[in-house]
């Protein structure tokens, strides 16, 4: 059993690899670049996200992109009466699933570890704003929502949702550049 996780260890790290080199002839690669800038994205979130979202210009709101991903809230309305419920699921499972497993690096204090700090430093003055201002409203909006008793997965998908908006702003920043 060790072996075979050294094994799947060393394959991932050669995908990974494999990964950096093809990101570095892309299109895409500034896209990618800036959005591992924030907390919780890494090469394969940004890669995915890329790939799987493309262009995102074609959403004029961050809102039209969280629609997109299936992170708003249900809802079912008659007449003044109106009900939200669960996150719809209609769009992209694969990009919402890498989001929400990117929002529990949230339930952490804000800082800029040594990793961030490389990817920091090559990314724009705004790229480096959006990226900590999303850290400091993240992680606050985390604690306050554990804080009232919601429960650990539901705030890391309310968490995501909002990671989505942070995501569009630094997608239409690179772009505008």
């Amino acid at each position: 059993m060790v072996e075979a996780v050294r094994i799947a260890k060393e394959r991932v790290e050669r995908l990974e690899c494999t990964i950096e080199e093809f990101v570095s002839a892309w299109s895409l690669e500034p896209l990618v670049r800036a959005l591992q800038t924030l907390r919780g994205v890494d090469l394969i979130v940004a890669v995915t996200f890329a790939t799987e979202v493309g262009d995102v210009s074609r959403f004029e709101t961050s809102r039209q992109l969280m629609g997109y991903l299936g992170l708003v809230p249900g809802e079912r309305s008659t007449g003044e009466t109106v009900r939200r419920g669960s996150i719809t699921k209609a769009g992209n499972g694969r990009v919402r699933h890498m989001l929400v497993e990117s929002a529990w690096t949230y339930r952490h204090p804000p800082k800029i570890g040594k990793t961030k700090l490389y990817r920091l430093e090559q990314a724009s003055p705004a790229v480096r704003e959006i990226a900590w201002k999303a850290q400091t409203r993240l992680t606050a909006r985390y604690r306050k929502l554990a804080s009232r008793g919601k429960r650990t997965t539901v705030v890391c998908t309310a968490i995501a949702r909002e990671l989505v908006g942070f995501i569009w702003a630094v997608a239409r920043q690179v772009q505008s550049t």
